[in-house]
């Protein structure tokens, strides 16, 4: 059986200076994505022990709770990596006329349309993200909620813009009911080429 996968914690020093999401809120989730690369390291090294010993058991509790938690941990890992990847500071507007701009007019009618619902996605009460995904097979983007990094992520479908709208990203630098201001900040540092370039 080949050795286990390890992931690296990547980092993002070119983000310092975001407008509106402060060095010390960035500083603070970096910590808490290292603590999902870290789980999901650990939760691959203990499952991948138990399939090589031959103890995979989807009947034993303890194993089919690894295998469901390792779903939350990597999914963390992975969103907050596309996260990031998004986001550059002062960003740059979306080229007009480029691939990601006439594959949103084409998905949603317009650039503004796509825009409002966005924001109504990344506006909702509760924990998760706000993720703009493309069929594989259409092509068209919508706007999806994703609870817990592992609920509601539609299958095969690509990221192409994500924002963490869990409380972490933004609080300090906004009061918990204040989601629509960071919301404003995020969409003002979006690094548009790294988005267009997941088409």
């Amino acid at each position: 059986m080949a050795d286990v996968k390890k992931y690296e914690a990547r980092t993002w020093g070119n983000l310092k200076g975001l407008k509106g999401i402060s060095d010390q809120q960035l500083a603070d989730h970096f910590k808490l994505y290292e603590g999902y690369v870290k789980n999901s390291n650990l939760l691959t090294e203990r499952l991948w022990g138990l399939a090589k010993e031959g103890k995979a058991a989807g009947a034993d509790p303890v194993y089919a709770e690894m295998t469901r938690r390792l779903g939350f941990e990597y999914n963390g890992m992975i969103l907050h990596e596309y996260y990031f990847d998004n986001l550059a500071p002062g960003g740059k507007p979306l080229p007009k006329g480029g691939k990601l701009a006439n594959a949103l007019d084409q998905s949603f009618g317009s650039y503004e349309t796509f825009l409002a619902d966005f924001k109504a996605v990344a506006g909702m009460r509760g924990i998760g993200w706000a993720v703009l995904y493309q069929d594989p097979r259409s092509g068209w983007l919508s706007n999806h909620w994703v609870t817990l990094h592992n609920d509601g992520n539609p299958a095969g479908y690509k990221p192409i813009l994500v924002i963490d709208c869990w409380e972490h990203a933004f609080v300090p630098d906004y009061k918990p009911y204040e989601r629509g201001k960071y919301v404003e900040a995020f969409l003002g540092n979006i690094e548009w080429e790294a988005a267009e370039k997941r088409l």
